[in-house]
């Protein structure tokens, strides 16, 4: 039983060295090059070729062959092609058949294929005992063109080869890609949404910072799998090396936000290091790529990796010297592993010319991703408590302010009524005296007199009577309720208009209640009406009294009609219609007085809306 295990062990672990034993990784190679249309150029010369490092950044194209030799017995099944790097554009021939094109390696500064591995299969049928791989391709100026040794094999074995190298490369490269975007725009709308009330109701820096940063980190990571630019080389990379530059710009900002130093006055001088460091990145790239001075991009990118460097250390040892804020510690742990990776792929892609060395950058950063998310949501969660806090302490003093106000409503309500009890006898007191009052000094006034005429100071007594009655009545009647003030009236003055020998003709409709007026308004309707009817009984000598009321959608009209001797309306000046004017004017209220030898017609018009 033990030597099965054995068995199955070993073979385990000899069939992949088996199946990768069958694979050809080509090496040597003969090319033919052309540097901007000048040459042709022979060399025989051993892969990987680093088109960057051995040109100088200036464009051209080579064509590679590259023979290899197969046993005709062993081929079984399709085979594969895998180039780590190729182009940027290419065409892939195998014995004068056309593979691919990879691009159009007459177009220059277009497509970009050299950025992730490509595979081709290549049909049996293809392959011979003697066999020759040609390889034309086009390499634009500092874009990292060139050729990388080819794998041939099986089709599965350099298919799985492929697969792992594209996962690495691409793959990844589109996971952290989304995962940016997403936390960027998480972090964009929660700088939108959030406010820090214990500043002034600012928006808080750190969410901008990390939307900045990840979107920017999104384009630059992004970009492996864009193999046609929206924008030709060489401005396509001055994007994407800005892109790069606002991601360190964006994470150091952000860095200062989260140890909150961006309060500090040295903020200023940060801003503008930042500022100068992005506007110097757009400088030497485009020295880089339009004047073909690499050195320049290599140097930005050194004095970067130099700044960042110190900037670490420092961040780190002030987080490690302020346990109690995490997020610092955090922060300052992720950057510093961030620096040391973008200084070893510099080192080895920028310093040493690398071409098949992948940066590691791409990798680490999504550390960073990770601790911005976290950040932003605890910053969130504590946000969230701080608000739910604040929501709780507010909702109790709001229950408590509005205890407060219910009770001094209350209280404003009792004095309110008391005051309007108080302001309602006030009222009914000075009706009394400026009526009844008025009526006893004329009385007093006829008795005094040595000629007084009896009827007069019965009259004058009378009609004080009737004032005080009414004002008796005021204080039990319905504000508004016109009907039931008419009722009244009629029930005071009837008897005596019996005694003075009047007939009264009561053409009274039902009456609405006017919600509007108060208690004031409504007795100043019922003593103009009591004017009227008392003129009618002192000065018309008339035998007929007709009171009319009728309601439309509007008005609401009464009528005081007599058919007495009538007087002039235009040239009385008395006292009384004065009185009744301004009493007409203090509802509101129109009226209007018609009289003749017929007799005198006074009618009123109260409107049912207050806007009327």
């Amino acid at each position: 039983m033990s030597r099965w295990w054995w068995g199955l062990l070993v073979w385990f672990c000899v069939m992949p060295l088996a199946a990768q034993a069958e694979l050809l990784a080509l090496r040597q190679a003969r090319a033919s090059i052309h540097i901007d249309g000048q040459g042709p150029v022979l060399r025989e010369l051993e892969l990987p070729y680093h088109w960057d490092r051995m040109h100088q950044g200036q464009a051209g194209t080579a064509e590679f062959e590259l023979p290899f030799a197969t046993r005709l017995g062993e081929v079984f099944g399709p085979w594969g092609i895998y180039f780590p790097r190729v182009g940027n554009t290419a065409e892939i021939w195998l014995n004068d058949v056309l593979l691919a094109n990879l691009g159009d390696v007459l177009e220059a500064n277009t497509a970009d294929f050299a950025k992730g591995p490509q595979y081709l299969t290549i049909p049996p049928l293809l392959i011979r005992s003697d066999n020759m791989l040609r390889i034309v391709l086009h390499a634009d100026g500092g874009r990292r063109g060139g050729l990388a040794p080819p794998v041939l094999g099986p089709q599965r074995e350099v298919k799985a080869l492929y697969r792992e190298n594209h996962r690495a490369r691409v793959g990844a490269s589109i996971v952290i890609g989304v995962m940016s975007l997403l936390v960027g725009g998480v972090a964009l709308a929660l700088w939108f949404t959030q406010r820090d009330w214990e500043h002034a109701g600012r928006r808080d820096p750190v969410y901008l910072a990390a939307a900045l940063g990840e979107f920017c980190w999104a384009l630059r990571v992004g970009d492996v799998m864009i193999e046609h630019p929206p924008l030709a080389w060489p401005a396509w990379g001055i994007a994407v090396t800005a892109a790069f530059a606002g991601w360190i710009c964006c994470t150091a900002w952000f860095c200062h936000a989260v140890a909150g130093w961006h309060r500090h006055r040295s903020m200023v001088w940060m801003r503008a290091g930042l500022v100068v460091l992005f506007g110097t990145s757009i400088l030497a790239s485009y020295l880089a790529f339009f004047l073909l001075q690499p050195m320049w991009l290599t140097a930005w990118l050194g004095t970067a990796n130099l700044l960042f460097s110190a900037y670490a250390l420092f961040y780190l040892w002030r987080a490690v010297h302020h346990r109690e804020n995490w997020q610092r510690l955090l922060v300052g742990v992720v950057g510093g592993l961030n620096v040391a990776v973008g200084v070893r792929d510099w080192l080895v892609i920028r310093v040493s010319g690398g071409l098949e060395v992948n940066t590691w950058l791409r990798y680490s950063g999504i550390l960073f991703g990770l601790a911005l998310a976290i950040i932003v949501v605890m910053r969130f969660r504590a946000a969230s408590v701080r608000a739910r806090d604040l929501t709780r302490n507010l909702t109790q003093r709001v229950a408590e302010k509005e205890a407060e106000l219910a009770s001094s409503y209350v209280q404003m309500e009792r004095l309110a009524r008391e005051q309007a009890g108080a302001s309602e006898r006030a009222r009914i007191l000075r009706d009394m005296h400026d009526g009844v009052g008025m009526h006893l000094s004329t009385a007093i006034r006829l008795l005094r007199s040595p000629t007084v005429d009896p009827q007069v100071l019965l009259r004058t007594l009378t009609d004080s009577m009737d004032q005080l009655k009414l004002s008796i009545d005021a204080l039990q009647m319905e504000p508004g309720d016109v009907g039931a003030m008419l009722a009244t009236l009629r029930y005071r003055l009837e008897p005596r208009l019996s005694a003075a020998g009047l007939a009264l003709v009561w053409r009274v409709e039902e009456m609405p209640v006017l919600d509007w007026m108060d208690g004031q308004r409504t007795r100043h309707l019922q003593f103009l009406l009591f004017e009227a009817i008392s003129n009618v009984l002192q000065h018309a000598q008339a035998t007929t009294l007709h009171i009319t009321a009728r309601a439309d959608a509007d008005v609401l009209e009464v009528d005081v009609l007599d058919d007495g001797k009538g007087f002039d309306a235009g040239s009385v000046t008395q006292r009384g219609l004065r009185t009744m004017r301004e009493r007409a004017t203090a509802i509101p209220a129109s009226w209007d007085v018609q009289s003749n030898s017929a007799g005198t017609r006074v009618r009123f018009r109260i409107p049912r809306h207050p806007q009327a």
